[in-house]
């Protein structure tokens, strides 16, 4: 049976592609580090890495590995940090990115409030919907929607949102409501231009598969206020989050137009780069931003 210990360790090599820098993090040595992944590789009895100069990289043994042994190491984290973390001062600055959504619609206020209870706190906060690089422009913390690929950074999942598309009652009165996903390529869709898979590829359930419609439209924009203004205006056909617009379809200003169809899904994460121990500033923000979130989960 493999040891707590060597998973975590293990989880660290998969997330850093290095032994050396495994070693450094835990005060040890390239070799001492080598020898204990081999010895789990040898009691479990298949390898877990391929090696060479110039990088390492999972085998499919070790793909499996990890997705069990990441878990053993957050929790081992966290209960360091409780610990570790009892006696730092919460003072000085966060710099934190966050999207335009989530920045308008609930994180100004939210970590205006944190800030309000630790005065010697200082927190600047960017609404950017680009994806910054944490390390290079020296963000502590950024909210993310959507997919994380780069291991370096640590993701905290928040919360799901749905999202939905919608249209004014203006809008469907003038050209008829679409009774399935398909028919959108006969209707002005408005886009939104800051999506990873695509402003004009829209999702939906399919029974075996999600399937993509290629909609048109004359007005995309990366601004999801925006956006929400002309569906609101009557100007076409939004497929935004639903938080975004949750208020409008509650009050009959937007209709939902497929609430059971439509497949997009993204996660909303806190990430923040790689260490073992981020400071207890960090981890009490990102704890109060998923509490803010989790109020108003029936929004999103």
């Amino acid at each position: 049976m493999p040891k707590t210990d060597d998973l975590v360790l293990f989880a660290q090599v998969a997330e850093c592609g290095s032994f050396s820098k495994v070693a450094e993090i835990n005060s040890l040595t390239n070799s001492v580090v080598s020898k204990r992944i081999k010895k789990l590789e040898e009691g479990l009895g298949v390898q877990l890495l391929y090696r060479t100069t110039r990088k390492l990289t999972l085998t499919d043994a070790g793909r499996t590995l990890y997705q069990g042994a990441k878990n053993v190491k957050q929790a081992a984290d966290e209960a360091f940090d409780a610990v570790a973390g009892l006696g730092e001062s919460i003072t000085g600055q966060i710099k934190i990115s966050v999207p335009t959504i989530s920045g308008e619609l609930l994180l100004a206020e939210a970590v205006a409030a944190f800030c309000g209870q630790y005065p010697g706190l200082n927190i600047d906060m960017s609404l950017d919907n680009r994806f910054v690089d944490l390390i290079d422009e020296g963000f502590d913390l950024v909210i993310r929607t959507g997919y994380l690929e780069d291991s370096s950074l640590i993701a905290r999942h928040i919360i799901d949102s749905q999202w939905v598309v919608c249209a004014a009652p203006s809008y469907i009165a003038r050209h008829g409501r679409p009774q399935h996903p398909i028919e959108l390529k006969q209707h002005n869709c408005l886009q939104y231009a800051y999506q990873t898979t695509g402003a004009s590829d829209w999702e939906f359930k399919g029974e075996h598969k999600n399937q993509v419609i290629k909609v048109a439209g004359n007005f995309s924009t990366d601004n999801p206020i925006a956006l929400r203004q002309g569906a609101l205006s009557g100007h076409g056909i939004a497929y935004v989050p639903r938080c975004l617009v949750y208020d409008d379809l509650m009050q009959g200003v937007l209709v939902d137009l497929f609430p059971d169809q439509v497949g997009k899904k993204l996660g909303i994460y806190a990430v923040y780069p790689f260490t073992r121990q981020p400071p207890k500033k960090v981890r009490l923000l990102i704890e109060h931003i998923r509490n803010k979130y989790l109020a108003i989960q029936h929004c999103f």
